[in-house]
């Protein structure tokens, strides 16, 4: 609205003061010129008195002249009357029938009209005359002869109308004083207030975020100076918060590059401040537990709030573990302080799923190792003892305790050899030799090397090979691929059943060799397929025909290092009591 902005609020301020200061002085000078009028009327009235006064003395034996000449100076609108004695007066005509005739009873009964005839004084007095309510200013000057006196008096509307001409011309001075204050206040506050309103709108440019805006300097006085200082203000609010931006942006780049989830929260367990990984830890948390309510108010679930409460009442960092979705989550909570007042916390977040994964890993494989290790070691030390005791008498004893002591060792010696390969295989350090070799009489080959302990195990391998393979050549380290291709061969052959088939195809899918080694045998469980490729890994003792040839449970590792080291795939479909397949696909050009 008008009245509640800068130009209405100056405006009025003017005009009231303006308005406040012609009142005070259209009273004072109402009142100074009505005194001052009714002063010159009463020095006016005196001064005829004193002049017929002067006339009636001059003429005083031709009473007829002096009447005459008093007739001719009379002023029109007041009246004179001579009063040579109480009993002798005489009173002028005059023209203004507003001014009635007093009687000389009259003036005889005012003691102080009375007092001029008596006692020679001078007298000023306004009165109202009788029969007529008029009010009338009167005069009285004594005559020389101690007898007589003159009076002369005239009707106060003179006097009013002069004054009310008066009133009009001071009131019509103040109305014009008004308006011109008006315009000018108006003009004035317009003017101061015209950059005003142009800061107004700079600011509210700023807080649109335009930084750029600049006010127009009008003048060189404040309001100028204070326009300096906004432009200057918007230059250095630039600044800062370029500065800020720059910094917000680099803090929350830290924050989502962070492997880390970060949380920071306030003293009621409001999230402020969240990262990738600590809004996929609160996701897990909340499609766990279903706190739906915490969830829409963003904030902790109440088992953090216990201890974001515990850590701002002990001002001290505490860590727990949880396991959500499977997933182990390490919590460490800080106390986050504004000097020295703890206004909430800081929550780091980290997955420790991996670690525990590995640490189990390394206390399997130790377990595993020391399991595979302790038999052939029980083995060879049991049995160079039957040797040295000589338990065994006869030389064919000894040859048979020396075999076994010889089988032993190689077996250790296969198992550290496989454990280094592995070793090497995992930390990255894996040499392939990459040859252009033809397909069809490297897998013929390799199944030829198996032929005898097929036919010994009395079981028959199959070659499937696509037509198309005839003259196909693939990328491949053919001694790794060997290595891959004799123990998936081996497996098949110990696992499968009697009087069965291993099969094994090769085919060409787009720009992949395809192969396959199936047997007929018992199958993996569901529970042990996840693990069938992991170190140390064998199946259920059912599924194995020959004892003496128990593998050492690192051969599929092996291959899944050596498969994905050529940019291929190995995978694993199986069903109980009905078989086994694995199937490996690779690129046909390595690049």
């Amino acid at each position: 609205m008008f009245w509640r902005s800068v130009v209405g609020k100056l405006w009025f301020t003017i005009l009231l003061l303006v308005s406040f200061v012609l009142f005070i002085l259209t009273v004072l000078l109402l009142e100074f010129f009505e005194s001052y009028h009714v002063f010159q009327a009463e020095q006016r009235l005196m001064q005829n008195a004193k002049k017929v006064s002067s006339i009636v003395e001059e003429y005083e034996d031709d009473r007829e002249l002096t009447l005459s000449i008093v007739e001719k100076i009379v002023d029109p609108s007041s009246r004179i009357v001579i009063a040579f004695d109480e009993q002798d007066y005489w009173i002028s005509q005059s023209k203004d029938e507003s001014v009635p005739i007093i009687s000389m009873d009259w003036i005889l009964e005012n003691e102080d009209l009375t007092s001029v005839l008596r006692e020679q004084t001078s007298v000023m007095q306004e009165n109202i005359l009788p029969n007529s309510n008029t009010n009338v200013m009167i005069v009285g000057y004594p005559l020389t002869n101690d007898e007589g006196a003159v009076f002369v008096y005239q009707s106060l509307k003179f006097v009013e109308k002069t004054t009310s001409e008066t009133t009009k011309i001071i009131l019509l001075g103040a109305g014009i004083a008004i308006i011109l204050t008006t315009i000018f206040a108006f003009f004035l506050s317009t003017r101061i207030t015209s950059p005003l309103i142009k800061m107004r709108e700079g600011a509210f440019e700023l807080a649109r975020g335009e930084f750029n805006t600049k006010i127009p300097i009008l003048t060189h006085d404040e309001i100028g100076e204070l326009a300096i200082a906004f432009n200057r203000m918007g230059r250095q609010l630039k600044y800062h918060i370029n500065a800020l931006n720059q910094e917000k942006e680099q803090l929350s780049g830290i924050l989502r590059s962070m492997a880390d989830g970060v949380i920071t929260l306030n003293r009621k367990g409001h999230m402020l401040v969240t990262n990738p990984p600590a809004d996929q830890f609160m996701e897990a948390w909340f499609f766990e537990n279903k706190d739906k309510q915490y969830q829409e108010q963003d904030m902790l679930p109440e088992e953090l709030q216990n201890i974001l409460q515990e850590v701002i009442s002990l001002e001290k960092e505490i860590m727990t573990e949880f396991t959500v979705q499977g997933r182990s989550w390490v919590v460490i909570m800080t106390p986050l302080y504004d000097k020295s007042y703890v206004r909430g916390a800081v929550a780091v977040i980290r997955d420790m799923t991996e670690e525990r994964r590995l640490d189990k890993l390394r206390k399997d494989f130790i377990a595993n190792v020391s399991h595979e290790l302790r038999t052939p070691i029980s083995m060879l030390q049991g049995y160079s003892e039957a040797i040295v005791d000589d338990v065994a008498e006869t030389k064919e004893d000894k040859n048979e305790l020396a075999q076994i002591i010889y089988d032993e060792s190689l077996r250790m010696g296969r198992l550290v050899n496989e454990l280094l390969d592995l070793a090497r295989m995992e930390a990255g350090h894996i040499q392939l030799n990459i040859e252009q070799v033809e397909v069809k009489p490297f897998v013929e080959r390799i199944i030829k090397k198996f032929q005898a302990m097929a036919h010994e195990q009395e079981v028959e391998i199959v070659l499937n090979m696509d037509e198309k393979l005839d003259d196909e050549y693939i990328d491949v380290d053919p001694d790794r691929m060997e290595q891959v291709m004799t123990n998936l061969l081996d497996n098949a052959i110990r696992h499968t059943n009697i009087n069965s088939q291993v099969e094994v195809s090769v085919s060409v899918i787009n720009d992949h060799l395809q192969l396959s080694v199936t047997d007929h045998g018992a199958g993996i469980p569901d529970e042990d397929l996840p693990f069938v490729f992991e170190r140390f890994y064998k199946g259920d003792k059912s599924r194995k025909r020959t004892k003496g040839k128990a593998g050492t449970g690192l051969g599929l590792s092996i291959a899944k290092n050596i498969v994905e080291a050529h940019n291929g795939t190995i995978s694993v479909h199986s069903m109980l009591n009905e078989g086994t397949t694995f199937l490996i696909k690779i690129a046909r050009k390595q690049e």
